[in-house]
């Protein structure tokens, strides 16, 4: 089916009349309330997502800024305390010729929270005016953040491990930081604030009101 103005004869559940369940994918028309399927209340579009997802973003932000300023883990070895910060942590590990763990820390901890953060901003400016981008690319985007927010939670999956293991009182103890907490706290904001996200604003908003 084709409709004027439509790139490659594509058209959404909206421009048929239709309204689609975010739950289910059901097609069901417009004056149902709730999804004959999964019983999700039905709405064609969250008017309110952009607003919910900057939110989420911005505490997600705001708490980043001290999961790198404050210690990570705290080591204490024959009555003597060390802090460690992620960047700190990574400089040690690569100073102990441990290559590949520094690595992974680093792109767990830093360019994977910072690619999200801009990539979530990215998408959040793009889609609150019009646009002439490929709406295939940026539902791609979505998609690649909400799928890498799972394995975020690297670095507190490893404090935790090594808080459980390496407690041997007087000897050697290692303990959790701030930073731990707050890290948790931006992985967990920011994964709400890509789901916070109505994937079909994609399809809507483009460059001279033409959808995609």
């Amino acid at each position: 089916m084709d409709i004027p103005g439509h790139q490659h004869g594509l058209i959404t559940a909206r421009d048929a009349g239709m309204v689609a369940c975010t739950s289910c994918g059901l097609v069901v028309p417009p004056e149902v309330q709730a999804c004959p399927r999964c019983h999700a209340r039905m709405q064609s579009r969250d008017e309110g997502s952009i607003q919910r997802v900057l939110a989420w973003l911005i505490a997600g932000l705001i708490v980043y800024v001290p999961a790198n300023m404050y210690p990570m883990l705290r080591t204490t070895q024959m009555f003597k305390s060390q802090d460690s910060t992620i960047v700190g942590g990574v400089v040690d590990l690569i100073h102990h010729h441990a290559y590949a763990i520094a690595a992974i820390v680093f792109v767990a901890s830093v360019v994977i929270p910072v690619g999200k953060f801009i990539v979530i901003a990215y998408l959040a400016v793009l889609l609150s005016r019009p646009h002439d981008k490929d709406p295939h690319r940026l539902h791609t985007l979505h998609a690649a953040v909400e799928f890498i927010g799972r394995w975020s939670m690297i670095d507190v999956f490893v404090v935790a491990i090594l808080v459980a293991l390496v407690q041997f009182d007087v000897l050697a103890s290692i303990k959790p930081g701030l930073a731990a907490a707050c890290f948790a706290l931006s992985v967990v904001f920011t994964m709400l604030s890509a789901q916070a996200f109505d994937p079909r604003l994609i399809w809507d908003i483009t460059d001279e009101g033409t959808p995609q």
